[in-house]
C-alpha cells in the first residue's frame, strides 16, 4: 500500500520534508536569540540613561573599544569644540526620515585629547549632498558637554558601506581611528551623541534617546518557526494518506471497470 513511497517523487519530497524540520527550528532558536539579545539591550539602554553622567575618560581611552555595558551611558566631557576639522556623516535620517548628514565635531579635552561629538542632524542643501552644508556653530570657549557614549559605527553593524572619494569633509561611518588618522591626535574610542548644551536654534537637530521599551516580534516569529516545523511532518502524512486513498480509488474504478457487465 505504502510502496509509492519509494518513487523519486516521494523519497525527493520526504528529504525536503526531513531538511526543513531542523532548519526551522534552528530558525525558531535564532529569533529567539534576537529576542533574547534585545530585551538585554533595552535593560542596558535604561540601566543607562538612568545613571549619573560620568567623565567620558573614566569609559573610553584612545584606540579602546566601547563595552557593550556602556552602550548609552551617559558621559561628560570638559574642552573646546575644534569646528576647523569638522566633518559631516552622510545619508542620515531624522525622526520624519528625512535624509541629511551627521555634524561630527571633534571636541579638544583639557589634556589634548580629542572626543568625538555627534551634535545632531542637519538638512543637505540639495539632493546630490556633495556641496559642504552650512553648519550652525557650537559654544565658543570651554564648556562641558554631556553625552551618551556610543561604539564607533562598523559596515558589518550598520550595513553602511564604508566608500571612499567622498567630497571634501565628508565621511559614512563616524571612526574614532580614521579621525586619529584624520587630525593626527589622540581620539578617544567610539563618540558620543550630544544631549547638553541645546543648540541655540533648531539645528543641529540633536539625536533623540533610544526606544528601549519596544521588543519587537522576535518571540512572535520564533515561534512561528516552531509552528512551521511542526507542521511539516503533519502535512506530510496528509499527503502520504491522501495519495494512499487516490491510489485506492483509483484501483478500485479500474476494477469496476474491468469487470464484465452483468446481464
Amino acid at each position: 500500500m505504502y510502496r509509492f513511497l519509494l518513487s523519486r517523487q516521494w523519497v525527493i519530497l520526504t528529504l525536503v520534508a526531513l531538511a526543513l524540520i531542523p532548519t526551522m527550528i534552528e530558525l525558531g532558536f535564532w529569533q529567539l536569540h534576537r529576542h533574547e539579545n534585545r530585551v538585554a539591550l533595552n535593560n542596558v539602554i535604561a540601566d543607562s540613561l538612568a545613571a549619573e553622567p560620568v567623565p567620558a575618560e573614566s569609559l573610553t581611552s584612545p584606540g579602546a573599544e566601547v563595552e557593550d555595558a556602556d552602550l548609552y551611558r551617559r558621559v561628560t566631557a570638559k574642552g573646546r569644540f575644534d569646528t576647523a576639522h569638522e566633518v559631516v556623516v552622510r545619508r542620515r535620517t531624522n525622526a520624519d526620515d528625512e535624509v541629511g548628514f551627521h555634524v561630527l565635531t571633534p571636541f579638544v579635552l583639557d589634556d589634548g585629547k580629542v572626543l568625538l561629538v555627534n551634535r545632531g542632524w542637519i538638512p543637505a542643501d540639495g539632493p546630490s549632498q556633495t556641496a559642504f552644508p552650512k553648519i550652525p556653530a557650537p559654544a565658543e570657549g570651554e564648556i562641558t558637554v554631556t553625552g551618551r557614549l556610543m561604539p564607533d559605527q562598523t559596515t558589518a553593524e550598520s550595513g553602511i558601506k564604508d566608500v571612499s572619494g567622498l567630497p571634501d569633509r565628508q565621511v559614512m561611518l563616524i571612526s574614532s581611528e580614521q579621525a586619529a588618522e584624520r587630525l593626527g591626535k589622540q581620539v578617544l574610542g567610539g563618540y558620543i551623541e550630544l544631549t547638553s548644551p541645546e543648540p541655540k536654534g533648531d539645528t543641529p537637530e540633536l539625536i533623540p534617546a533610544p526606544d528601549h521599551d519596544s521588543i519587537g516580534n522576535h518571540m512572535a516569529y520564533a515561534i512561528q518557526w516552531w509552528l512551521f516545523s511542526a507542521g511539516v511532518p503533519v502535512g506530510w502524512v496528509i499527503l502520504a494518506r491522501r495519495e494512499v486513498r487516490d491510489r485506492a480509488e483509483a484501483a478500485k474504478q479500474e476494477q469496476t471497470e474491468a469487470e464484465p457487465a452483468t446481464v
